[in-house]
């Protein structure tokens, strides 16, 4: 509820300080001593946005603040989630909104403290406050509203958060698909290529530090000539004493040399240990001589093999320039390809689950999408009805309410209660609207489009309180809802707004004593002057100055006895329509009893 609004420098508002009471508040004042001026000044907090003309002459700014106070419970979840989503919390329930409007300057709008757009702002507002009347600040006007009221009033919030859960999978795996049909697009292309890389190494059965054996070969094979002769020679040097290049071979010479010093040692055995290492160097010699004969003896020179192996390197270093500098590098790229290839399948393989997950969660949708039409549909005719009574209780009954429950066609959409494919929001399958014909013959049109008059706003009464337990905005404000309405029916529309009170603080701006008097508590506008400057302010009557004010609207300034004696029976009336068990007690509360 609202508990408190500050209003500075607005029109002919100097400086008002409001604290409302719980229930029904009325504001009653001469016309044109600013009554509508503090139901502007709420809305000027809830949107943000007003002209530099609104400030009050020889001021720089127009200031407002509201104080509303949201208790814990079901009632003010939205609220509260859509406050905390935006990072507005709350403290001690209380949520504060400060509005100055500044000429020739921004404004600027602030939640508890927060510096906020006013988008935000509007949102909030929308949640917080309805205006009945000249305002276009109702939610009842803004058909996306219409849906939220009829699944309050049918109690099948349950399975519409069902649903909607519902929906976000779907359209995660929406969002999914369309990014793998995007990716395959182009991994068609990559994955031929990948094929390719893959089949092109291995075709190739290269095998780690291959390239670097093939080198060797391929230079001893290129030089197999030139080997052969040198290790001809070298053997021939060493061992061959045919030799036609030497006459003897040098193990030849140094056989002859070892028996020349086994003839030393003889003589004397100092120079044996210098035998030995020559013994064993003719043995080493001869061990060189036989692998160097072994070598040459293999060495072939192979045009086929050579070509072969030139062939082979040429094919490595092609891969090498494709794939890596090493055959490793090579081995290497063809295994992340070979990752790469198989990830693409797995796309595939996710691409069809998602499908079928799809498939089968649009089939659960269609059965919770009718489910919920259907239920949509039957609350739909226990409102028409409430409706009904409603607008014969104000003397409406020409005025006619029907809700307009439509469907869009969609061939990507959940079937339909009709087995239609119809379209879908997470709200449902439902497009809802309220209609309303205000004169017989004439045809139903939607409620936004009804002129914003007294019969607006009674219509908007009679609707409210037709969805009262279902209706989760706080704070209801009526302004001039008397428009065109005598007595009579201003009984009835104060025992409308008293009713409506019992579930929602409510805010009534009126002309007519008759409901003025159900009111919880009454305010009074009044218009002074001084030093030449208009000044509005708004003062809490006491039982007292109630009864007084009662009777100026009911005679004039020039009221008499007669008319306060009126007034009394006024509020003893309501009292007893409020609570018939203590219509005395309250009598007594209000002060009815006329001082002498």
């Amino acid at each position: 509820m609202l508990l408190e609004l500050r209003v500075k420098d607005l029109g002919i508002i100097e400086d008002i300080e409001w604290n409302l009471d719980a229930g029904l508040n009325v504001i009653t004042g001469e016309t044109g001593a600013g009554k509508s001026l503090v139901i502007d000044a709420v809305e000027l907090l809830l949107v943000g946005t007003a002209s530099d003309n609104v400030i009050r002459h020889g001021a720089n700014e127009a200031r407002i603040e509201g104080v509303f106070r949201l208790p814990v419970g079901n009632k003010y979840a939205v609220l509260r989630a859509f406050l905390s989503e935006k990072g507005l919390t709350l403290e001690e329930e209380l949520l504060i909104i400060n509005c100055e409007i500044r000429k020739q300057k921004p404004g600027i709008v602030r939640i508890n403290g927060h510096t906020v757009t006013k988008t935000i702002l509007r949102q909030t507002g929308q949640l917080l406050v309805d205006i009945h009347g000249q305002s276009e600040h109702l939610s009842l006007l803004n058909k996306k509203y219409h849906l939220d009221f009829l699944d309050s009033f049918a109690h099948d919030l349950e399975i519409k958060e069902e649903f909607a859960s519902r929906v976000t999978r779907l359209n995660e795996i929406e969002a999914e698909l369309k990014s793998l049909t995007a990716r395959n697009k182009e991994t068609a292309r990559q994955e031929e290529f990948l094929k390719y890389q893959i089949d092109e190494i291995k075709k190739a059965s290269l095998q780690s530090g291959e390239d670097e054996e093939l080198e060797k070969e391929r230079h001893i094979m290129a030089h197999s000539e030139k080997l052969k002769t040198y290790s001809n020679q070298v053997y021939q040097d060493l061992y061959d004493s045919n030799s036609s290049h030497y006459s003897t071979a040098a193990l030849t010479k140094l056989n002859e040399a070892v028996l020349a010093l086994k003839k030393l040692v003889e003589l004397d055995p100092a120079l044996n240990q210098q035998l030995d290492y020559l013994e064993k160097a003719i043995y080493g010699l001869e061990e060189v001589a036989r692998d160097v004969r072994t070598y040459g003896d293999k060495l072939n020179h192979d045009p086929e093999r050579l070509e072969e192996m030139e062939s082979r390197l040429e094919l490595i270093r092609n891969l090498k320039r494709k794939y890596g500098n090493t055959v490793k590098d090579i081995l290497n790229y063809q295994e992340k390809a070979e990752k790469e290839l198989s990830g693409i399948g797995m796309s595939s393989e996710r691409k069809a689950q998602l499908e079928k997950e799809s498939t089968d969660l649009k089939i659960e949708m269609g059965k919770l999408g009718s489910k919920l039409s259907i239920l949509r549909s039957q609350a739909t005719q226990k409102l028409i009805e409430r409706v009904k009574a409603e607008l014969l209780d104000l003397e409406m009954s020409q005025m006619q309410f029907s809700v307009a429950i439509t469907h869009s066609p969609s061939a990507e959409g959940i079937t339909g209660p009709d087995g239609a494919l119809c379209n879908f929001t997470n709200e449902g399958i439902d497009e809802v609207e309220f209609m309303v014909s205000t004169n017989p013959g004439e045809p139903l049109r939607p409620l936004a489009e009804i002129a914003s008059t007294g019969e607006t706003s009674r219509f908007t009464l009679a609707l409210k309180s037709a969805l009262s337990e279902a209706d989760n905005i706080p704070v209801l404000i009526f302004d001039e809802i008397d428009i065109g309405v005598g007595g009579r029916s201003g009984d009835v529309l104060g025992k409308k707004l008293c009713s409506l009170a019992r579930t929602h603080q409510v805010i009534c701006v009126t002309h007519l004593p008759q409901i003025a008097a159900y009111a919880d508590a009454h305010y009074c506008v009044h218009k002074t002057t001084a030093d030449s400057r208009t000044t509005s302010t708004l003062e809490k009557l006491t039982p007292n100055l109630r009864i007084n004010e009662l009777a100026v609207m009911l005679a004039g300034v020039a009221y008499t006895e007669t008319a306060r004696k009126n007034a009394r029976e006024l509020l003893q009336k309501a009292s007893g329509w409020k609570n018939p068990h203590q219509a005395t007690e309250k009598s007594g509360q209000l002060g009815l009893e006329i001082p002498e």
